[in-house]
């Protein structure tokens, strides 16, 4: 069966006659079509146009196939729209819209309908602070959406009223990789209508919105332009999202108001049809929440705690039985790591459960102390490290190093370390493949202590961690590559680790610029360009701050201190480093797993390649001679390497040791 046939329409202002015309016309040339939606002001902006408005309404004139509207104000909407809502037709719970007149429907507030086998969602009208019956959607209506987003039906299709702020961030100067692969699209001067440039305007709430449901297609109108956002990825979502921006009807620069999709329901494709991702792919607009735009008026949520939003009920029953508990996880931050909510969402955004999370424990028995599923759940229902904010929730477990070391994913002693993943460990550090790695060689530097972070850390560790970094940077120097180095420190954190991602040589200019990027979404990063910069890292690290830090080639170290209600994303440095390498799709972490067996061989091959380069080599040589005839075990040959003037494979020296044995 072929797909069904979709027009996008962008704002009408009640102009039918026009609209009209060309849907014949490209019926004709290409249909037929199924449907047409419209987005954007439906209904006259002026007196002058009702009457031809009326011809269609009134049914002397006929409008061609069905039409869905969202925008429901202008010149004559509170009239027809409140004869419409009288009908008894139109009476109950009806979101696949309230017939207005012959093939023409009115979505009115929000929901969802199947639409020729496309699941369709609508957020009808604006924001505004006024309680309006027509032309704006409630608090209500943004609350039955976010309840749609927590059910496995995948969106096809979702129609709002605005243009976001972030689907266009600004024009800037960019170098052609950062232009199209930075944190945020960057468009390119000559890509951007001017009339969308200013990034300042849209609706927040919006935003939201579209965040959370992850449609594969969001059209929105408004802006007096056409624009055609390239795909990009969802966060915790396999499918892409395209966005496309609807000129109005009529309008006198010409710009396209009119747009034709045929896409396939999603609940008739394959899990590999709906991972295919277009090689003009980038990161989601939507992964850092636009600070600096405050929701106002309806949407916004009272601060008390008994009114805040739940995210299985939106009518808040559970409140009305005394459960007003105001300490409950955000289960957006806690699965995902980032809450397209921000600052406005009432749920504790908590950074240790999203480390627990990651290392699979339910979320229910995060966020409850309980999982009614019981043995049919398949996450874990115990703490697999422990960290600030658990203790009180745990029962039966005793507090210091020792059990921490049990539980750790990072200890060395514990039984959960993924031992194959280890190659190399020194006396204060080792180091081991990242899981999930976003590209081959990626290796996180580990303190052997069980310490959360790598700042604090006595001298002789740092000496150590210096070494490593120089073998790292020697090692990847001989493949014709850079190293990026950087550490989330959190001030919940439990275990630090210190990430080692490789980039091509031709890519390296670019990575300081593409991490200063960050300015532009108000994250303010300090700069040392000398020598000294971890060393000043050190002796002003804050511990009741968390901290992000990047150290760049060429060894200049960018640093963000995150403020006490800040909200920084977790995953950061590798998102930025998946926009920086091109490879958006790596972005998450679980996108990358592999099996034990590839881990195991990734981590062989790589202990293989770093062998000349390990700063901690002390192998006995049973086979120095060229017969490979065993030296006596009295006098054992060592290799001997100097790291600190290492600046290729290791250097070798020949010494001699009297020992009773050979333990190497």
């Amino acid at each position: 069966m072929a797909p069904p046939r979709i027009l996008l329409c962008g704002d009408v202002f009640g102009r039918l006659n026009q609209l009209l015309k060309r849907v014949s016309s490209v019926n004709k040339s290409a249909g037929p079509f199924d449907a047409l939606l419209c987005v954007g002001q439906f209904f006259p902006d002026s007196p002058d146009q009702l009457e031809e408005f009326n011809e269609y309404i009134e049914g002397r004139s006929r409008i061609l196939i069905p039409t869905y509207f969202i925008g429901d104000y202008g010149i004559g909407a509170p009239k027809i729209l409140s004869g419409a809502a009288k009908d008894p037709m139109n009476q109950g719970f009806k979101m696949d819209g309230l017939k207005v007149c012959e093939n023409l429907y009115w979505l009115r507030g929000s929901g969802k309908f199947s639409l020729n086998g496309l699941s369709v969602a609508y957020l009808s009208g604006r924001q505004s602070t006024s309680a309006q019956q027509f032309g704006t959607y409630s608090q209500d209506d943004v609350d039955s959406l976010r309840a749609l987003a927590e059910e496995p039906e995948m969106v096809d299709i979702f129609l709002t009223y605005p243009f976001y702020i972030h689907i266009i961030c600004t024009n800037l100067s960019l170098p052609p990789l950062l232009a199209s692969n930075s944190l945020l699209y960057i468009a390119a001067a000559s890509d951007v209508p001017s009339g969308i440039s200013d990034s300042s305007g849209g609706d927040t709430t919006v935003s939201e919105l579209v965040a959370e449901i992850k449609p594969r297609y969001h059209v929105a109108g408004t802006m007096a332009v056409f624009y055609a956002r390239e795909p990009y990825i969802n966060v915790d979502a396999v499918h892409v999202t395209r966005f496309f921006g609807l000129a109005p009807v009529g309008n006198k620069n010409k710009q396209k108001f009119m747009h034709a999709i045929s896409p396939t329901p999603a609940s008739t494709m394959s899990t590999s049809e709906l991972c295919t991702k277009p090689s003009n792919t980038t990161l989601s607009p939507y992964t850092v929440v636009d600070k600096a735009s405050p929701t106002h008026g309806a949407t916004k949520r009272p601060d008390d705690s008994d009114a805040q939003y739940w995210r299985y009920d939106v009518s808040r029953k559970r409140q009305k039985h005394g459960d007003s508990d105001g300490d409950k996880l955000c289960f957006k931050y806690v699965s995902s790591g980032s809450c397209p909510r921000g600052e406005k969402c009432h749920f504790r955004h908590d950074a240790d459960a999203r480390e627990q999370s990651v290392r699979g424990v339910c979320f229910d028995f995060l966020n409850k102390g309980k999982c009614e599923r019981g043995q049919d759940c398949n996450f874990k229902h115990s703490l697999q490290e422990e960290g600030e904010g658990f203790s009180s929730r745990r029962s039966g477990s005793g507090t210091g190093n020792s059990n921490r070391s049990k539980e750790c994913w990072f200890c060395l002693s514990s039984p959960s370390v993924e031992s194959h993943l280890i190659t190399t460990i020194g006396e204060h550090y080792y180091c081991a493949l990242a899981k999930g790695p976003l590209v081959q060689d990626h290796l996180l530097i580990i303190p052997v202590e069980h310490s959360p972070n790598t700042l604090s850390l006595p001298s002789d560790c740092e000496k150590e961690l210096s070494r490593f970094q120089s073998s790292l940077k020697a090692y990847f120097k001989n493949q014709g590559k850079e190293v990026v180095f950087f550490e989330w420190v959190s001030k919940k954190g439990t275990h630090a680790n210190l990430q080692a991602v490789p980039i091509p040589s031709s890519r390296a200019s670019s990575a300081e610029d593409i991490f200063n990027l960050a300015n532009k979404l108000g994250f303010k990063f300090s700069t040392s360009k000398n020598s000294e910069g971890r060393k000043m890292l050190r002796t002003h690290f804050d511990r009741n701050f968390s901290l992000f830090y990047v150290e760049v080639p060429g060894g200049t170290i960018l640093s963000h201190a995150v403020e006490e209600n800040e909200k920084f994303p977790v995953q950061f440095g590798r998102e930025v480093m998946a926009g920086l390498l091109n490879i958006a799709d790596k972005a998450d972490w679980r996108n990358c797993q592999l099996s034990k067996d590839e881990e195991s061989k990734m981590a062989e091959g790589f202990k293989s390649r770093f062998e000349e380069y390990d700063p901690r080599l002390g192998r006995c040589i049973k086979f120095w001679k060229q017969d490979h005839a065993c030296l006596p075990a009295q006098r054992v040959l060592f290799l001997v390497v100097v790291p600190d003037q290492m600046t290729g494979p290791a250097q070798i020296t020949n010494s001699c040791a009297e020992v009773d044995s050979c333990y190497l």
